[in-house]
């Protein structure tokens, strides 16, 4: 079979007018003669009735006290009102459609409830009923244990059922249905000249996705790429194909060529907390000891350098009170900087060119622009600077390296 599985997000899905939309994809690709497989979300976002943030202020609201196992049979529902939902108006359009739940599609998955890892997809009842004619909508976002429990599988679960369906199925693509038209070389938002762009490689866009890029999310990515089956990162409100994300050998050579381009784009987290500790003269073991407090308290840390005078990194915002108190309980005394924010510069071919952190640094230093701290991989430079810079920070390196042109 000749099969394309896509996938609508909440906002694709929350009016009348998106939902048209919808249709419109669903039948263009019928009319390409692809089986179809529609993976979806909840419809809205919170605060809105079916949304999945909605539901869990619901929880909050009426005792708190609902467990895991339950809590995730709730929180189930808002996709299988999207299904249904959409189920209907493909049938009032004459296309034949049918509904599962994730459980239903063969998406099988641990126990560990609310972020549940999948485990195997056994696809054959959507194999059966694709050859029958059928639109298979998938309720996203969901699968189930051993045991038959209700699981969901964390934020952006919609985004990895739809790629673990799309390698279980050897689909043709995988198409992303957002609001945006694709990837962009940085937040619209920040940056006015930033532009689409047409192809990425799965490790670039997984750099991009982690250090804070919300198009898709990484896990879905690291799925799609362990199948090398390729995404579409696409709007609901046009017709345009977005962004390819695949493999670097299957990118056509374009002004997008991953071999002459250095630098994809750039993305970026806020509300981080610099944490530094440092340790007294002939005591070694700072670096065991305060890591071990963090992992102990489930506080997640991030953008780590370690020396032989101490640690530094970061912590999100809203931990740095609970992190000093920790660390002062070991009689340390850790200097804190809260405010601060991750600039990410990605690019699949930056690796082994010269220049790139003195570009980096000379951009900065244009906008006197401290950076409080670095770090790089082979496809990846980071760099720490003052939350109130870092709007102006991204728009000095977007600049640089000239991702507008």
């Amino acid at each position: 079979m000749k099969i394309l599985v896509q996938k609508f997000g909440g906002t694709s899905l929350s009016s009348v007018e998106a939902r048209a939309h919808v249709i419109e994809h669903i039948q263009d690709a019928l009319k390409q003669q692809f089986k179809l497989v529609v993976v979806v979300s909840a419809m809205g976002r919170k605060g809105e009735p079916y949304a999945t943030d909605t539901l869990l202020d619901w929880i909050h609201n009426n005792g708190n006290q609902l467990p895991p196992r339950e809590q995730d049979m709730l929180l189930c529902c808002g996709e299988l009102i999207s299904a249904a939902t959409l189920c209907s108006l493909l049938r009032a359009h004459h296309i034949a459609a049918t509904v599962l739940t994730g459980a239903q599609a063969g998406i099988i998955t641990n126990d560990n409830f609310g972020n549940a890892q999948i485990v195997s997809v056994q696809p054959r009842r959507i194999l059966d009923l694709l050859d029958q004619g059928n639109v298979v909508i998938v309720a996203g976002f969901q699968g189930q244990t051993s045991n038959q429990d209700f699981t969901t599988l964390g934020r952006g679960g919609s985004d990895t059922s739809a790629t673990a369906l799309g390698v279980a199925l050897h689909a043709e693509f995988i198409d992303i249905f957002t609001d945006v038209d694709g990837i962009l070389t940085a937040d619209p938002r920040i940056v006015k000249e930033a532009r689409p762009l047409s192809q990425v490689s799965y490790m670039e866009i997984c750099n991009m996705a982690h250090n804070g890029a919300k198009v898709i999310h990484p896990r879905a990515v690291e799925v799609a790429m362990s199948g090398n089956v390729p995404v579409r990162v696409r709007s609901t409100f046009s017709k345009s194909l977005g962004t390819l994300v695949t493999h670097p050998s299957a990118i056509v050579p374009d002004t997008d060529c991953i071999g002459d381009r250095v630098i994809t784009g750039i993305a970026n987290f806020a509300n981080l907390t610099q944490v530094q500790v440092f340790a007294a003269e002939g005591i070694y073991d700072l670096q065991l000891t305060v890591f071990k407090a963090m992992a102990k308290h489930h506080i997640s840390v991030d953008f780590i350098n370690v020396n032989p005078s101490g640690v530094t990194y970061t912590v999100f915002d809203d931990e740095a009170t609970r992190t000093e108190a920790i660390l002062g309980e070991l009689g340390y005394q850790p200097v804190l900087m809260s405010n601060c924010a991750k600039v990410s510069i990605i690019g699949g071919g930056m690796n082994g060119v010269p220049g790139i952190m003195a570009h980096i640094v000379e951009a900065l230093t244009e906008e006197d622009i401290q950076i409080l701290q670095s770090a790089d991989s082979n496809t990846t430079i980071w760099v720490l600077v003052q939350g109130s810079d870092m709007a102006t920070a991204i728009r000095a390196l977007h600049k640089k390296f000239q991702l507008h042109l």
